[in-house]
């Protein structure tokens, strides 16, 4: 998504040029505070029930990792 339009480099793989991309985003959100806001969203009750369970890898919510059930 963030990378629409634009070619990767020559030393860098599709995946390689993703993955950079992701990680510069992450760089720049954290610089600049979006990071914050992206990692804990204003969400609706059921969207939170959800994140508690999905967002786990995130951070989002209270999650807890399902190993760590076990």
């Amino acid at each position: 998504m963030w990378r629409r339009g634009r070619v990767a480099p020559e030393n860098m793989t599709d995946d390689q040029y993703d993955a950079y991309t992701i990680a510069d985003w992450l760089r720049l959100a954290d610089q600049d505070g979006r990071l914050q806001l992206a990692l804990h969203p204003p969400l609706t009750p059921p969207e939170r029930a959800v994140a508690e369970v999905e967002g786990w890898i995130l951070g989002v919510g209270s999650a807890v990792a399902p190993n760590e059930f076990c």
